[in-house]
């Protein structure tokens, strides 16, 4: 029965696609305003630094992510009401099979990583003949329905008399009295406390606490940054890293540990795994953010390519020099071939294992987060 669940979009309509690509949008939004600081891309040296949004970088993440139909269309808890019933063809078995993959595809789809906004301190006038006239705040706000949330003019009187620009706080707050947004509270739920998070995270629920925060935070608050950074650091401590695998957000925790330079622990859980495919994309991207590192100029200078791009990365950079070496000596011994290609699904979900399996076909509903 769990192998079924892969068709299940062909006739209803699933919203987690629009969750994602909402998302997708306001993380772009939020990275091409003028409030938000933005990363150089180039080096003090003058050399380009991959980053997140480039199409390579983003091949890389998917590649690496990988798409299991089963973990994608996993059950959720939802109203029980009587099943249904369809006779398919082998033809239209398949189809449903392709179509579900690439609904997964757009699942998956990575929200953007972007620079934490930059606090608003603006004063616009000090009108000290109103001080003292009330006790409250004043707040003004631009309602216009056309008008970009990140555009929209905010403005606070205080009751000293003094005219400020809304903090990024007040803004969130206010946008969502105004314009509110589905599954978004005025104020963070008890979830996000750094206890109750410790308590989620030992339950393995990164993925539960990631996609609430899609939807209570603004992708480049600081508040955004604090839960993934929590739930990432988490994970690497633990060395949890399956926990987010095929997942939208296992793209963010590889770009988290590679621009930090802490990949020891994720490279070593891919030669256990048996991942070494994803070994070599990670080392290369590795190379790609940080290209004036060792190991970036050791693989071009010898225009390493397969194992030798992780030797040069167990010498030159790697605190687990030791295992990467025997590991890859294992692969050397079998005579593996290295052939970096697009990823697949599960091989035990076929049209084959389909057909012996009973039930409705169809996408659970998600919910926006």
């Amino acid at each position: 029965m769990a192998a079924l669940r892969v068709a299940r979009g062909l006739f209803r309509s699933c919203r987690g696609v629009q969750s994602v690509d909402y998302d997708a949008r306001a993380v772009f939004l939020g990275a091409r305003r003028p409030v938000c600081t933005s990363s150089s891309d180039d080096s003090a040296d003058g050399v380009r630094k991959a980053q997140f949004a480039d199409a390579e970088v983003q091949e890389i993440l998917t590649r690496i992510t990988g798409l299991d139909l089963e973990r994608v269309f996993k059950p959720i808890k939802r109203e029980l009401k009587p099943p249904k019933y369809k006779l398919m063809t082998d033809a239209q078995l398949e189809e449903a099979v392709l179509r579900a993959r690439e609904q997964a595809g757009k699942l998956l789809k990575m929200p953007l990583v972007v620079p934490e906004r930059q606090p608003i301190d603006d004063v616009l006038a000090e009108d000290t003949i109103l001080e003292g006239m009330d006790t409250a705040k004043h707040v003004f706000t631009d309602i216009t329905f056309s008008t970009p949330h990140r555009e929209r003019f905010i403005v606070v009187r205080e009751p000293s008399g003094m005219l400020r620009k809304a903090t990024w706080e007040e803004r969130d707050r206010l946008i969502q009295v105004y314009f509110p947004k589905e599954g978004r509270k005025l104020t963070a739920p008890p979830i996000f406390n750094e206890e109750n998070l410790k308590v989620m995270f030992r339950q393995d629920r990164h993925e539960e606490v990631l996609n609430h925060c899609l939807v209570q935070f603004e992708p480049d608050s600081a508040d955004f940054k604090k839960v993934h950074t929590l739930a990432f650091e988490h994970l690497e401590q633990e060395a949890k890293y399956e926990v987010l695998r095929s997942t939208r957000f296992f793209g963010p925790l590889v770009w988290y540990l590679v621009t930090r330079r802490r990949v020891d622990g994720l490279l070593t859980d891919m030669l256990q795994r048996d991942r070494l495919q994803d070994a070599l994309s990670l080392v290369r991207l590795f190379n790609l953010v940080h290209p004036q590192s060792d190991c970036a100029l050791q693989a071009v200078q010898q225009q390493a390519t397969g194992l030798d791009l992780l030797k040069i990365f167990a010498d030159c950079e790697s605190q687990k020099s030791g295992f990467i070496k025997l590991a890859l000596q294992t692969y050397e011994h079998s005579g593996t071939d290295i052939v970096l290609t697009a990823p697949q699904s599960k091989p035990g979900i076929s049209a084959q294992h389909l057909q012996t399996t009973h039930g409705e076909l169809g996408i659970p509903d998600y919910r926006s987060f």
